[in-house]
């Protein structure tokens, strides 16, 4: 065979390879890979940004389980050596992408009970796992260790935070008060007329100079005669 069919059926292979991690992670079609393919996004973001942010969770643990395959899924798909041939990746990871996603999804689903006691962890990594694992070998590692634990977490019976704070909201609320007292107080109008209130300030002085220079010569001449008066 040539070369050249040889590296497209490589190509190929990988292709297809890819389609099924993100379908189905390498299993075959099943509830819960159902359940993740109708998965919005933005939500599954929203849920695993408030589990990274508290520790706990208020979903039922299938639904939630799907969510952080969904996410799992999601981001190894967008590492480069996702996109590298079979035996590329092999050389880089020891194994496949596709072997890689479905073992460490077997993991998560090992779960029966609840989610692991990394919960928290595993949130962080899978909402920002390019920036902090550069390569993807370390990204796995990170993964596989927050997986193999036994300890799990129940569910929250507190009351579900709506909204996570924001704190670029928060600044900005902060800040709103502050220059509407200034506006009310006149603050702001003050510095933006600064420099035709000191011109007038400056010349009410000068005035003022004006006058006391006047007023000592006229009372200059009195005071010399009343001096006079009292010597003779």
């Amino acid at each position: 065979m040539e070369a050249s069919s040889v590296t497209e059926n490589s190509s190929t292979g990988n292709d297809h390879e890819q389609e099924l991690v993100l379908n189905h992670g390498g299993t075959e079609s099943n509830p819960e890979t159902d359940r993740e393919e109708e998965l919005d996004g933005e939500e599954v973001r929203r849920v695993l940004q408030v589990s990274a942010a508290t520790g706990k969770f208020w979903h039922n643990w299938d639904k939630l389980k799907s969510m952080l395959s969904f996410q799992l899924k999601l981001v190894l798909s967008e590492y480069p050596e996702a996109k590298m041939t079979i035996e590329q990746q092999n050389a880089s990871l020891g194994e496949t992408n596709l072997e890689l996603v479905t073992r460490l999804n077997e993991e998560l689903h090992s779960f029966i009970e609840g989610p692991p006691f990394t919960l928290q962890r595993l949130c962080e990594i899978l909402l920002d796992a390019r920036s902090i694992y550069p390569k993807l070998s370390k990204l796995a590692l990170a993964l596989e260790k927050n997986l193999l634990v036994t300890s799990t977490l129940t569910v929250c019976t507190e009351p579900y935070p709506e909204m996570m704070p924001n704190p670029e909201a928060e600044k900005a609320t902060e800040e709103a008060p502050l220059q509407s007292n200034s506006v009310q107080n006149g603050v702001e109008s003050m510095v933006g007329d600064r420099d035709e209130i000191m011109t007038e300030v400056e010349a009410d002085i000068e005035e003022m100079t004006i006058d006391v220079d006047a007023f000592q010569e006229m009372v200059g001449p009195s005071e010399a005669n009343s001096t006079a008066a009292e010597n003779s």
